[in-house]
């Protein structure tokens, strides 16, 4: 299956500000409450050891992804583990939520744009559910941004372009109304369009099949690697991992020396 760049609605910046909060607070919650990434932790643990801060730099965040659940668990070999959320659309209000459970998280008000993230955000790079966003040319410029600044990357996709995985992006509708009244923060407006004039659902449902179509493939991403200026400074891994029911595409590029 070729890969298809359609639009996304979180993608618009005509779309409304709390509707793209609402989906992206969705996905956070679900991926903590599953423990998604949880096969990746030794992925995301050598990326931070090869990166020689202690310090992860999440380039589109959106509402914080798996991150809760994950930083419990890299905090028992990292301690003084930070992390600094960042997004091109930054939903503070899910940043500020996620500080209020763990004070080791900072953020960036302002908007980041993962191809060229400021000199001052220095760590291990991180992108959870994002990459598939970008377009070939845009998602080379972010590699090359890693590149260039010698940042420690890690690329992490929840899906892949599959026929098992566009079903389960089919029925995501259900999974939103069945989990809606427990994601927090609480927000009335989120009852209201998800219940009574059910956008999110469907926000959702329409965004989640086009990021199936959208992902990049292992051979993809090794053909986006192979374009790179200066690619034989750092080591990649490029591959796929189970996790649960699902699968895990992840990048890792680590700056050699």
């Amino acid at each position: 299956m070729s890969r298809i760049h359609l639009f996304e609605l979180e993608d618009q910046s005509w779309f409304p500000v709390f509707l793209r909060n609402y989906g992206t607070d969705f996905l956070q919650f679900l991926s903590n409450k599953t423990k998604m990434y949880k096969p990746v932790i030794p992925i995301i643990e050598k990326g931070i050891k090869h990166s020689k801060e202690n310090r992860i730099i999440d380039l589109g965040s959106g509402g914080g992804g798996g991150l809760l659940w994950l930083n419990s668990e890299l905090k028992k070999n990292h301690p003084d583990l930070k992390i600094h959320l960042t997004d091109y659309y930054p939903n503070i209000p899910a940043f500020e939520y996620t500080q209020q459970q763990s004070d080791n998280f900072e953020y960036s008000t302002k908007s980041v744009d993962a191809r060229e993230v400021p000199k001052e955000l220095k760590g291990f790079r991180t992108m959870f559910l994002s990459l598939h966003h970008f377009k070939p040319i845009d998602a080379h410029q972010i590699l090359q941004n890693a590149v260039d600044s010698r940042s420690s990357i890690g690329v992490f996709e929840a899906q892949e372009r599959s026929i098992p995985s566009l079903l389960a992006m089919f029925f995501s509708p259900i999974t939103v109304l069945f989990t809606t009244p427990f994601i927090r923060p609480f927000k009335i407006g989120r009852i209201l369009f998800t219940y009574l004039i059910p956008i999110v659902p469907l926000f959702v449902w329409w965004d989640g099949l086009v990021s199936s179509l959208r992902t990049y493939s292992v051979k993809e991403m090794q053909e986006l690697v192979e374009q790179l200026e200066n690619k034989d400074s750092f080591d990649w891994e490029i591959n796929r991992i189970k996790s649960g029911p699902g699968i895990i595409l992840y990048l890792l590029g680590t700056a050699k020396g």
